[in-house]
């Protein structure tokens, strides 16, 4: 199937021309006809060809900017508003559909806190208005989700080369786009689906993503809920804490196995969940206590209210958007539905009379065996013309599916610019998630994974701390720190090399 392009295009339709100019540039001409006519003429380096890149999501955003900021030309196609998803609320780019958090900002003792400092490093536009748009979570870094998403948009629009389409892509591209980046996320379309198993001869691999709930902190009653971050960490008070004793909790988990939830559909019955984002149903099935050890664990938090009483559980919820109006349910993924949701969780102390911004909800997610499809840069085995970035890859998480199209977007750059570009190096975070996208990992049991020192080469004798003692003598944080500390290292020596 083609995709709606040109003429046929219901949208706009669109013509690219060329034309040569003095001293090496190039103009091009943008014309759009439909709606309202518009030609736009711009400057660009010595490159006419775009990088075509399907998809407006973290990956696509993020490789976009990247392309751009290298002097290569970007057409980047988003599908909404023309095509929505059955997860996303807005037409924003860039836009959160789950939690508001990129997770811990610990670049010396957490893996994915090293990852946001090396993209930091490379320039990434997403963790830079991740900053802009940062909210009290902790040691976590969370965002307000539309100031974030507006950000990124803005970035984009604003930028001279980069050219933003709103259509859908239904079908493999026209054969002179010659440097494509596919990053539609785990929500592709089912045409562009279709299509793509057909080019690469593979059944698409899913699981289950779930969306947690979103609750209004004015309808919170803090004569039962508190402040407080975990060990009070943070600021010490970033988390809004929901405490119940064992009686409550029991009740808690009975209603919740018991609870109307939304049936599955045929394609769904076989579908797995990812272990790192289970719908808290699925984890209360597995034992009466599993909650009480997992989200909503008492941990570290002393209840004002009744500081000599420990509880059983604890619901926290964390900061949604810079106004610190909407606060989410932290680890409250579930497939209930609705009615059952508004009726169970204001069980919650805390909770009774809770309104709801957003309930919880289940999306499938899609992606395909990138170690099997893919090359070391991306690209797609089958035809060359394409590379793969963001949670299509099996990359799991808002910052992972970031960093794969930072590297997306300088790989299909730095080719198009006929620069060489090596990947990073496999011992820093950036080159330890790629390789595991792209050949690490098993093919016959690959699944979606976070960034993880597990992704890492090992720690080699001959490296020593800063005592002398060998490294790989090192345990626990002392080991952390080292994986760090190398990544850190050889992420600059890369840049400086290849940059």
């Amino acid at each position: 199937m083609a995709p709606r392009l040109g003429a046929n295009n219901p949208v706009i339709s669109r013509t690219l021309s060329f034309i040569s100019a003095a001293n090496g540039a190039v103009r091009f001409r943008l014309h759009e006809h439909g709606s309202g006519a518009l030609t736009l003429v711009k400057k660009i380096g010595a490159k006419v060809d775009p990088i075509h890149i399907i998809g407006g999501g973290l990956a696509g955003s993020e490789a976009a900017w990247q392309a751009a900021e290298l002097g290569v030309m970007v057409v980047l196609h988003e599908m909404r508003p023309v095509r929505e998803t059955e997860a996303h609320q807005t037409s924003g780019l860039a836009e959160l559909v789950c939690s508001n958090s990129f997770r811990s900002d610990d670049a010396l003792y957490n893996a994915v806190g090293v990852l946001h400092e090396e993209m930091r490093r490379c320039g990434s536009l997403v963790m830079r208005m991740a900053d802009v748009n940062r909210v009290p979570a902790g040691g976590a870094l969370a965002v307000d989700r539309d100031g974030f998403s507006k950000s990124v948009e803005d970035a984009l629009e604003g930028h001279d080369l980069i050219t933003i389409v709103r259509e859908e892509i239904d079908g493999l591209p026209p054969a002179e786009w010659k440097n494509i980046i596919v990053a539609t996320g785990p929500l592709t379309s089912a045409p562009l689906a279709q299509a793509i198993t057909e080019l690469t001869g593979e059944d698409g691999l899913a699981f289950f993503d779930a969306i947690a709930p979103i609750v209004l902190k004015d309808s919170i009653d803090f004569s039962r809920a508190w402040f407080q971050s975990r060990y009070d960490k943070g600021e010490g008070s970033d988390y809004i804490n929901c405490p119940l004793d064992d009686k409550q909790y029991e009740a808690f988990i009975s209603g919740l196995i018991k609870g109307e939830k939304i049936s599955f559909h045929e394609w769904e019955a076989t579908t797995p969940y990812f272990e790192g984002c289970l719908p808290i149903e699925v984890m209360a099935a597995r034992g009466m206590e599993t909650l009480s050890y997992g989200p909503m664990k008492p941990v570290g938090l002393i209840n004002p209210h009744t500081p000599n009483i420990k509880p059983k559980a604890v619901v926290q919820l964390r900061q949604d958007n810079a106004l610190g109006t909407l606060y989410n349910m932290v680890g409250f993924q579930t497939k209930l539905r609705h009615g059952a949701q508004i009726k169970l969780f204001r069980t919650i102390p805390g909770l009774e009379n809770a309104e709801f911004a957003r309930l919880g909800g289940l999306h499938r997610n899609t992606f395909i065996n990138g170690p099997k499809l893919l090359t070391p840069d991306l690209k797609l085995k089958a035809d060359t013309r394409f590379r793969f970035a963001g949670q299509i890859t099996g990359c799991e998480g808002y910052v992972e599916s970031a960093a794969i199209g930072l590297l997306a977007g300088r790989f299909a750059a730095f080719e198009q610019i006929e620069r060489p570009h090596p990947a990073p190096w496999a011992s820093t975070a950036l080159g330890s998630l790629l390789g595991h996208v792209t050949g690490g990992a098993d093919p016959d049991t690959y699944q979606p994974m976070n960034i993880n020192f597990g992704l890492f080469p090992p720690l080699s004798v001959q490296e020593k701390d800063t005592t002398g003692r060998k490294i790989r003598r090192l345990r626990g944080k002392d080991r952390k720190a080292a994986y760090s500390r190398r990544a850190l290292q050889e992420i600059d020596g890369w840049l400086a090399e290849f940059s």
